[in-house]
């Protein structure tokens, strides 16, 4: 599982007074209990935050949507954003998350506008180099 360097300052506090040993999170010597769907934290915390009643309620599938979301938002590798969700293949994460992509297909011909348009003013520089551009000092 990654560790965001983000979150290091909040896991350290679980650790304060707790022994190598000791568990991390809840008094360090049982394990937390498993919430049910019902009363667990994500419920209760979409019970708390809710503002319209109307709007679905929030799980915790929806936090590992968006978890994978982000990632491959920041253009992480996807062969990490497929380990990272345990995916049996690339193309899997790809099939999940294919709508997540229409943006990067714009972004891509942008790309490729703004090297091709780079391209054209090098190749006119390269025929004509004692010209200069318009704006731009003459070369020595």
């Amino acid at each position: 599982m990654p560790f965001p360097a983000s979150t290091a300052t909040e896991l350290a506090e679980q650790c304060v007074g707790k022994t190598r040993d000791q568990l991390v999170f809840g008094n360090g010597l049982s394990h937390l209990q498993q919430p049910t769907s019902a009363t667990g934290w994500c419920s209760a915390s979409a019970r708390v935050h809710a503002i319209d009643p109307d709007i679905p309620k929030l799980t915790v599938h929806d936090l590992r949507h968006t978890a994978a979301s982000l990632s491959i938002s920041a253009a992480s590798n996807l062969k990490a954003v497929q380990r990272m969700l345990s995916h049996a293949s690339a193309a899997m994460t790809l099939d999940v998350y294919n709508d997540l992509f229409d943006d990067d297909l714009v972004a891509a011909s942008d790309t490729f506008d703004e090297a091709r348009r780079l391209q054209v003013v090098a190749d006119l520089w390269e025929l004509n180099p004692e010209a200069g551009l318009p704006g731009q000092p003459t070369p020595p």
